[in-house]
């Protein structure tokens, strides 16, 4: 792609999300939401490839129909109220159609069938992009929303994406699948919290961020999209595969990595608001997405692949990705745990 197109391009993904963060009119959030989902379409489908393109396709379907029924709920809202402000949305059923709309944008159960074909058609940065930034703008309005909206709508969201997340990543074979579905599970915590303690939520995206964003870099260092591409990773970088394993097991949960806080905060927060049954729920759904964190980290670490691969073979190649981005996102996905307090005093 020419790289002036590609400034244009991530400068409006910017602008898009700069835009939805800076409104409180329902007009203007609307607009940065569209103009961040024309900014990422022409990146989605810039290979040219069949499934890029369907992939695309597919993308911009569920996110116009979303837009249509924020501008819709919106609109709706201001007929009634006389206002477009975002803080008063006294009409229920305008604030929870918008609440259908943003999660559908960001991809919660029951919402989320786009979300595992559109990653999987798409090449790693880009999906690095849809997994992270993108969720940005439809979070921060979710965020102001939070107050209007039946609690009993967002816990039933969030569990579900939390069930749906971990079952459904299960018996897949591809990483960008599996890691669609890791994205599922971890916006139902993010979205079960919401109504409680908000801070909690941007403790969880923060976290989620980057160790999304490192998965999903150091499979681009490796060109790995299948699990048995990554059991052959072991010998080309054996350090990479090393913190890659650490990385997975931080995205489940585990301590002590940097993925256990949130989820550790989340579940004694549920426990302070007198919902053990929705804590245990939660629990034991995040038993489901470590089991296939395990998976890829047993292909990666304890098996030798049985069988040639078709691509070149990436025996000790030299890489000439900047791995500075990498190096960042690891070690904040694996070192922050001993920061918890400082993290939650800066939070509170």
């Amino acid at each position: 792609m020419n790289p002036y197109v590609l400034a244009i391009l991530l400068s409006s993904l910017g602008l898009g999300t700069t835009l939805t963060f800076a409104s409180s009119h329902w007009l203007l959030a609307w607009m940065g939401l569209e103009i961040n989902t024309l900014a990422i379409i022409p990146l989605m489908a810039q290979h040219h490839h069949p499934r890029a393109v369907e992939a695309t396709t597919k993308y911009f379907l569920t996110q116009a129909t979303a837009a249509a029924m924020i501008m819709f709920a919106s609109t709706t809202n201001a007929w009634i109220t006389g206002e477009w402000d975002m803080n008063n949305m006294s009409n229920p059923l305008a604030s929870t159609m918008i609440i259908i709309a943003l999660a559908l944008k960001i991809g919660l159960a029951p919402m989320h069938f786009w979300m595992p074909e559109v990653l999987q058609g798409l090449d790693l940065l880009t999906g690095l992009i849809l997994s992270t930034w993108q969720k940005l703008a439809p979070f921060a309005l979710i965020i102001q929303m939070a107050q209007t909206v039946d609690p009993m709508l967002l816990t039933a969201l969030g569990m579900m994406s939390t069930l749906i997340g971990g079952w459904g990543g299960l018996n897949q074979t591809q990483l960008r699948k599996i890691l669609a579905y890791s994205s599922i599970a971890h916006m139902g915590w993010m979205i079960i919290i919401l109504q409680y303690a908000p801070q909690l939520t941007l403790l969880a995206l923060g976290t989620y961020i980057f160790m999304t964003s490192a998965a999903f870099l150091t499979l681009k260092t490796s060109s790995a999209t299948k699990i048995n591409t990554l059991a052959m990773v072991w010998s080309k970088s054996p350090i990479l595969t090393t913190t890659t394993a650490l990385v997975l097991l931080s995205l489940g949960g585990l301590p002590p990595l940097t993925g256990f806080m949130p989820k550790w905060l989340i579940l004694q927060e549920l426990a302070k608001q007198n919902l053990p049954i929705t804590a245990t729920i939660m629990a034991l759904a995040a038993l489901l997405s470590l089991y296939f964190y395990l998976r890829l980290c047993y292909a990666m670490t304890l098996t030798i692949s049985p069988n040639m691969t078709n691509s070149i073979t990436p025996w000790r190649t030299q890489t000439t990705q900047s791995s500075l981005p990498l190096t960042v996102s690891t070690t904040v996905a694996l070192g922050l745990l001993p920061m918890t307090p400082a993290i939650l005093m800066l939070a509170t």
